[in-house]
């Protein structure tokens, strides 16, 4: 393969040494939510948030969803440059789909645990012992991976992706064993998983949840099936993060157990504000919910210097993107 990303990247942070990319020294006083508009303006940008990061970045988004929403929002936009306000596979998606844009991420050292659980070279040698196997791959991946991929999927759309291949095709699925888990318990089938998992959904615990819920007759748990199974085997909905805030919207209780990243309850407090949202608590943690700390990374001063300075960019070699673009394509062909 041609030049990899983390040589890319290593280029990116020079530059951004010799731009005086230093988001410490920004003036105290300076009004970052007029900046950004100002920026995003002036440069033709759209701002693309996951619902995952701090609240006041989603507020001040062009768009705020989840994976399969988000690579439709990059899909379609005609804006010049695409600001992902989330995490390296987001930020990667968009510029294979949108290979001629500047695609832009407030922080590189954004990543993902599931991201990182399948290194490109490990999963290619693994897949070389099912050589009748097609790869079915979760959009938590690198670029790289998705070359490796014939088609990918995301939470929303995963069991209509899986549904899409015969009954009887041979299937891995990487990264996320969970979700690949489930999907093989709803539709009968035994794909092959990879031992991937999300450090923060693979956290929650059975025994803490089980005794929250016990403490209150008006409430459920609602649950991504990043989370174990013994964790989804108590929740009265399923489903990703989009499908869990159109659960409480539509759901008369009151009172909730959210088993994801925490990030989601600044949209749930938005659109019901009259209902109480309850992290799901962890197994080794004193807090209720672990904080994706990827997600985390992007704050209101990277993304303004991130605009400004036009860096970090994402750049992924032409080999890559032509490679895994056909995964992606034809999961939105498939979610149409």
């Amino acid at each position: 393969m041609n030049k990899t990303p983390e040589m890319d990247n290593a280029e990116i942070q020079k530059q951004l040494k010799r731009k005086g990319y230093i988001s410490e020294l920004i003036d105290p006083t300076l009004d970052l939510k007029k900046e950004i508009i100002r920026l995003k303006k002036e440069k033709n940008a759209i701002i693309l948030s996951h619902f995952y990061v701090d609240g006041e970045l989603q507020d001040i988004a062009d768009f705020v969803g989840d994976s399969l929403q988000l690579a439709r929002e990059a899909e379609k936009t005609k804006a010049d440059i695409i600001v992902f306000v989330g995490v390296h596979f987001m930020a990667e998606t968009a510029k294979i789909i949108n290979s001629g844009k500047k695609v832009l991420l407030p922080d590189l050292n954004a990543s993902c645990s599931l991201d990182k659980s399948a290194p490109y070279e490990k999963f290619r040698e693994f897949k070389k012992d099912y050589p009748d196997h097609k790869v079915i791959s979760y959009i938590n991946c690198s670029a790289a991976l998705k070359t490796l991929t014939d088609v990918v999927c995301t939470s929303s759309n995963a069991l209509r992706i899986v549904d899409s291949f015969p009954k009887n095709e041979k299937i891995i699925f990487a990264p996320d064993k969970n979700l690949g888990n489930y999907i093989n318990e709803l539709t009968g089938r035994n794909m092959v998983l990879w031992d991937g998992s999300c450090m923060v959904h693979n956290n929650y615990s059975y025994k803490k949840i089980s005794l929250l819920m016990k403490e209150y007759e008006d409430i459920e748990m609602i649950a991504h099936p990043e989370c174990e199974k013994r964790v989804l085997s108590l929740a009265n909905h399923i489903g990703s993060t989009a499908s869990l805030l159109a659960y409480v919207q539509r759901s008369p209780v009151k009172r909730f157990i959210i088993a994801t990243e925490i990030g989601i309850i600044h949209q749930m407090k938005k659109v019901c504000p009259d209902k109480i949202f309850i992290p799901a608590p962890s197994n080794d943690s004193t807090d209720v919910c672990d904080n994706c700390t990827y997600m985390k990374l992007n704050t209101m001063k990277k993304l303004y210097t991130c605009l400004k300075y036009e860096l970090p960019e994402v750049k992924l070699s032409k080999e890559v993107m032509d490679k895994a673009r056909n995964s992606i394509v034809r999961m939105l062909e498939i979610s149409k």
